[in-house]
This record gives C-alpha cells, structure tokens and sequence, in this order.
C-alpha cells in the first residue's frame, strides 16, 4: 500500500505543532473561527506557522470569510493552503484562488449518495477537495464534530484533484477508512485531544505511527 499522509487540524500551541512535525505530519491546520474551541488569532498562528519546517504544509481553515479578513490572514500568517469550509460557492472557491494565488481546499460534507455531486462540483474548481462527515443538525461548528459517515459512499471513487478523508478519525478505525475509500490523506483535530481544543502531543504521536504502520 502506498503511504497515507496525514493532516493534524486546529493546532494551537507550539509543543503539538512540533509534536506533529516530528511524528511526520505532511499537513499542519490552524483554524480562524471564533465559534470553535480550537480558534486561534492570526497573531498566535503567525509565530506558530513560523516555526514549521519547509516541507510540511500550512494551512488555514476558514469559514465564509470576506475578503477583508482573508487579506489580513494572508498578510500576518504565512500560509501554503487556504481551506474554506463553510457555505462557500464554487465562484467564491475561484474568486479566492485568483485573488490570493495560494492552493485552496475545500471541505465537502457528506451524508448520503445525493451529497457526492458536490464533491464533483467543487472538484472542478478547487485544487483539493476534504470529504467529511456532515455536521450534526443543529451544530454551530461546519467540522471538528468527531462524526464519522458511510465509508462505502466513496469506495472506488476517484476526482480529478487529490483529496482526504476527515470525520471522526481514530487509531481504531484509520486502517478500516483508509481500506474502504482508498484514501492517501487522512485529516483529524478532535480525537488526538485530551479535551476539545486542547492537542494531546502523545495521541498526535501515537496515531501517526499507527497510520505509518498501514
């Protein structure tokens, strides 16, 4: 089997950056939206993006963000992707690639097999696409909820830009997900916390190992 990289979101002190880095993360993720416990300011993510070593990849997540907000994110933080991950149109998803010039991921959530036609859609305009499991009714968070969905809805499915697989990942069940859907990347946040946004160093350590064991 081909390696699986993995992407360890809403970091938020240097010790679980350098944490993620060391366990050989290929993506580090921090997250700009006040409803979540794992927000951070663009100050904080500036000195922690800083540290990270060339090679492993930035990225911030953004929820419906206005330009101004994302001029100033792109000025203070050195960035490599920008992850939209809210209600962003496919026409916001090229606006944002031209006006800032960086890779821009977006996140897809997915239910059940009417969902997947949007993964078609943004694939065609972004250059990444993150399947997940859509937020639970009534949740104030887009991600980050530890829910998982219908592996089976992605077996054998393939678009024409890289992807990776979020929702509710763990050490239990990475190798089932990763068997199922074939995927190359694995996204995670919630489940290598000790309590939500608070990053574990040892849990971020323990499930890269796992995943390099695959």
């Amino acid at each position: 089997m081909p390696p699986v990289s993995v992407k360890i979101c809403g970091l938020s002190r240097p010790e679980h950056v350098t944490a993620a880095v060391d366990a050989g993360a290929a993506y580090v993720g921090f997250v700009f939206f006040e409803k979540s416990p794992r927000n951070v300011s663009f100050e904080t993510a500036r000195a922690l993006a800083l540290d990270v070593p060339v090679g492993v990849a930035k990225v911030a997540l953004v929820v419906n963000a206005d330009n101004a907000f994302l001029d100033e994110l792109t000025r203070t933080v050195p960035l490599d992707v920008l992850q939209l991950h809210g209600a962003e149109t496919p026409e916001r998803v090229a606006e944002i690639k031209a006006r800032y010039g960086l890779p821009v991921m977006k996140a897809v959530g997915v239910a059940d097999e009417s969902d997947l036609v949007n993964i078609d859609t943004y694939a065609r305009v972004a250059d990444q696409i993150l399947v997940e499991a859509k937020p639970p009714k009534g949740s104030d968070r887009p991600g980050g909820n530890g829910k998982t969905f219908d592996w089976q809805l992605i077996a054998n499915r393939r678009w024409p830009v890289p992807w990776m697989l979020a929702g509710g990942l763990t050490q239990d069940n990475v190798a089932e997900a990763v068997r199922i859907t074939g995927a190359r990347t694995v996204d995670l946040s919630s489940s290598v916390e000790s309590a939500p946004g608070e990053k574990d160093a040892g849990l971020i350590r323990a499930f890269i190992d796992r995943v390099n064991a695959l």
